[in-house]
């Protein structure tokens, strides 16, 4: 399968990776998947379709041998959609040369709601069903929800898993596939939008590219590429994020 479907957005990163002495991770939200008739909701049940699943392994192959790196390590939401875009993925990287190491992927519950940014689901369900994925999570930017984390430490403790699993030596990759909420929230803070729009929100099968610099996270920058665009936010500066007037 060609990637006409794949956010062309994601070829465009490539162009701007690190030298290869640069291990990265890429955060991703899942394939294609069924189609939802709720508001903007996606329930746990919905299954990569066809095309999703082509698309993941023509991806994987694709991205080990363009960037020849090696998938060396992945973590994903336990939901059944980004457990098969991670395992075809990967799949896909170990048909082209460039992949040789054999790769188990963990499940990781900070990939999923409720776990990463709700803290208790009785008091932010509502307003998920009220507000819709977008409206939820500008909420959540914005401190305003019930039920949730403070943004700034959600954020975090996300990014510091992904530190936690970042790989060390140079040509390899990580991979991590999340949910669009999760992986808004995150862009959101490092991007330094204080409010999301229908435009900003990711794609499926559309992700960042990420690095860290320095030796301990609470210290570390984080480099990203987003949609054609290179930048950097220090963990500190996402700390001592507060809410605008």
């Amino acid at each position: 399968m060609s990637l006409t479907l794949l956010p062309p957005t994601m070829l465009q990163a490539i162009e701007l990776l690190p030298e290869k002495n640069i291990p990265v991770t890429l955060f991703t939200r899942h394939s294609i998947r069924d189609v939802t008739t709720k508001k903007g909701l996606a329930g746990y049940d919905l299954q990569l379709t066809l095309d999703g699943c082509q698309l993941a392994k023509a991806w994987g192959n694709f991205l080990s041998k363009m960037t020849q790196r090696h998938i060396v390590s992945c973590i994903s939401s336990p939901i059944q959609r980004c457990l098969d875009t991670a395992s075809l993925m990967i799949e896909g990287a170990k048909e082209s040369a460039g992949s040789i190491v054999p790769v188990e992927v963990i499940s990781q519950g900070l990939l999923v709601e409720p776990g990463s940014l709700v803290v208790d689901i009785e008091k932010a369900s509502p307003f998920f069903q009220e507000k819709g994925a977008l409206g939820f999570i500008n909420g959540f930017i914005s401190n305003e929800l019930p039920g949730m984390k403070h943004a700034s430490i959600g954020v975090c403790d996300i990014l510091q898993l992904l530190y936690s699993r970042h790989p060390l030596y140079e040509a390899e990759l990580a991979l991590a596939v999340t949910h669009d909420t999760i992986l808004a929230a995150i862009l959101a803070f490092i991007t330094k939008k204080s409010y999301l729009k229908e435009c900003d929100w990711p794609n499926m099968m559309e992700g960042v590219f990420i690095w860290f610099e320095g030796d301990s996270f609470d210290t570390c920058i984080l480099h990203w590429i987003w949609r054609g665009e290179r930048g950097f936010i220090s963990v500190e500066e996402i700390r001592a994020y507060k809410k605008s007037p």
